[in-house]
């Protein structure tokens, strides 16, 4: 063989083997780059869901990369299936919830609170009384809160009516003395002529969250990540200018204008946790009214990696 033909040989070899060590080709990057920066998420008709509302209308989660899709749930066992077929990908719920779906199996953490508002009805001519009966949806964060608020002072007969309408109605009527409801349905109520009672938050701490499936914080967490910074951008806006959050409920949830200023607003925080002990106290609500054993510790419910702790 001659030296040139060697030479040759050993060129088509190098060749070769610098093709194949080269970098992936620049589309492959990119379409790396931007894989599963979508989230589709369950909002509920709540003042909680405000910030969301806000950070895609302004655009702040398109700007940062990330395309999210709301969907909204007038009922919490419709929400619940949507997460329990990945249908979508989290919600917002509430931690007696979170506490239930991991006791039962279900793969789901908490990733940050919302912030929520629960004012109890009356009829106007509500006459104050020892022996009561309250409307409520029973392993939920009405039925945890009317204990918190009011299991002191009063005797209370639980109705359960998960359907809200429904509750409304029966208060109205005179079927029940009292209901609790998150605003702006609340709102709604008054306008329709019953009364609000406000009772306040013991610990500061609402019950509400936004939860991620353990699916998708398995596949999506650069995705959850930019939700969360997206989210803290809209809660600025909204403790700069409180009529953001009033604007915004009213377009999304479609309601009726004239209870805009009425719409009692929480106080709305960046991405946090709880301490433990707040979910201590929870899980041993959750195990009291469901009269058995439940299997779950605070780490069990939350996922704090998406604090950040430099915007609190």
């Amino acid at each position: 063989m001659t030296f040139k033909k060697i030479f040759l040989g050993l060129l088509a070899l190098s060749l070769v083997l610098a093709v194949g060590c080269s970098a992936p080709d620049s589309n492959e990057n990119d379409e790396a780059n931007t894989e599963n920066l979508e989230l589709t998420i369950g909002l509920m008709p709540a003042v909680d869901s405000a910030p969301m509302f806000l950070a895609k209308e302004k655009g702040y989660f398109e700007e940062l990369g990330l395309d999210l899709n709301i969907q909204i749930f007038n009922n919490g066992q419709d929400r619940q299936s949507a997460l329990q077929t990945n249908s979508i990908d989290g919600a917002m719920t509430d931690f007696i919830a979170v506490v239930t779906n991991i006791n039962g199996g279900f793969d789901i953490k908490a990733t940050t609170m919302t912030s929520g508002k629960f004012p109890v009805l009356v009829k106007k001519d509500f006459i104050d009384k020892k022996d009561i009966k309250v409307g409520m949806m029973e392993v939920s964060v009405s039925n945890f809160l009317i204990d918190e608020w009011l299991g002191d002072k009063y005797n209370i007969e639980k109705v359960f009516i998960n359907e809200i309408p429904a509750r409304l109605e029966m208060l109205k009527t005179g079927n029940l003395d009292m209901g609790l409801f998150p605003e702006p349905v609340a709102s709604m109520g008054e306008l329709g002529g019953l009364e609000k009672k406000i009772y306040e938050l013991k610990n500061g701490y609402c019950p509400d969250v936004m939860v991620f499936t353990g699916k998708a914080l398995e596949e999506k967490e650069e995705a959850i990540k930019l939700f969360h910074q997206g989210y803290n951008k809209a809660i600025e806006d909204i403790n700069s200018n409180e009529n953001e959050a009033r604007e915004i409920l009213i377009e999304k949830l479609q309601l009726n204008p004239e209870i805009k200023d009425n719409i009692l607003l929480p106080n709305y925080t960046k991405v946090s946790l709880p301490d433990d002990a707040y979910l201590e106290n929870i899980i041993n609500w959750v195990e009291e009214v469901l009269n058995q054993e439940v299997n779950v510790t605070p780490s069990d419910l939350t996922e704090g990696k998406f604090i950040d702790n430099d915007s609190n």
